[in-house]
């Protein structure tokens, strides 16, 4: 769990977490560089041998993939989830999702669900045995995590920590950094499980990442247009970009208003030629689109 400057939130979520069925577990706080009285919140949460408190290493830089970074060097565990510091995750979720895939090597991953709450937590948890699921194939199924078909959140999945033997969070990311490593940890073949049922619930508040990212905040758009870049890269790479994919980062660089991931995406993918004349036009007269889409959607 990387933090910084959440003693508002980081109480509750410990909290919860104290509260798993499954208790051999282990919570690595890595602290980025707080400035507010987190420490101080969690002094009583220390006690607790299970739950280790470290100040981020000038070896990882500092940001959210840094933290994770860290976290996956300091873990004894088979299995890693990362959890954010302002969330709650359900009773059952270690349990439930350890239980999943301990016994079935073939199994990297259990994904679950994820509800979003505002302000005060009033959820009721789903305590009910009845599970339904589904497998997920990794060189089947990477298109659906990179188009959001299929959504990876960052808390929403135990991984066995063998998936992160040759793979990172890239510390030059400020957004956007799991979609860009879980991209990397499908395309190398490792297949999951996906489980019907929410065991985690993520705080919306205006200060979170993906808060400033849908207000435009350069800093986080710039990221996502960065770890576009690296995903196109990695397709091109393992021969697995597909026209699906062309147009949709084409739409990407559309909707996000950028040249250069445009012209990165026309420059190193070899995609049909037809494709990639229809994606031209549709970007290079994206301002007439994007007016004609919202009359539509207006008129809808």
């Amino acid at each position: 769990m990387a933090t910084y400057n959440r003693e508002l939130f980081i109480e509750e979520t410990i909290q919860s977490i104290l509260k798993q069925e499954y208790t051999n577990w282990e919570l690595l706080i890595i602290d980025d560089g707080c400035k507010d009285n987190t420490y101080q919140v969690l002094i009583p949460y220390l006690q607790d041998p299970r739950i280790g408190f470290f100040q981020r290493s000038l070896k990882y830089k500092k940001g959210l993939p840094g933290c994770r970074n860290m976290g996956l060097d300091l873990a004894q565990g088979e299995f890693v989830i990362f959890f954010d510091d302002d969330d709650i995750v359900h009773p059952q979720n270690l349990q439930i999702s350890i239980g999943e895939i301990s016994s079935r090597p073939d199994l990297m991953f259990c994904r679950y669900r994820r509800e979003v709450f505002e302000g005060k937590f009033d959820k009721v948890f789903d305590t009910s045995q009845k599970l339904e699921s589904f497998s997920i194939q990794g060189l089947k199924d990477y298109s659906k995590l990179i188009t959001q078909e299929l959504p990876f959140n960052s808390c929403s999945v135990l991984w066995r920590k063998e998936c992160f033997k040759d793979i990172r969070f890239n510390e030059e990311l400020l957004y956007a950094e799991e979609w860009e490593c879980y991209t990397n940890i499908l395309t190398e073949g490792n297949n999951g499980i996906s489980i019907d049922k929410t065991l985690y619930y993520g705080r919306k508040h205006a200060q979170s990442n993906t808060g400033e990212f849908y207000r435009g905040n350069p800093l986080r758009v710039q990221s996502k247009i960065k770890a576009s870049k690296s995903i196109i890269d990695l397709l091109n790479r393992k021969g697995l970009m597909t026209p699906r994919l062309y147009k949709y980062f084409g739409w990407m660089a559309v909707l996000l208003g950028s040249k250069s991931l445009y012209k990165y995406l026309e420059k190193y993918s070899s995609i049909n030629i037809f494709i990639r004349l229809k994606m031209a036009s549709i970007y290079y007269l994206s301002p007439a689109v994007l007016i004609f889409l919202k009359l539509k959607k207006k008129i809808g």
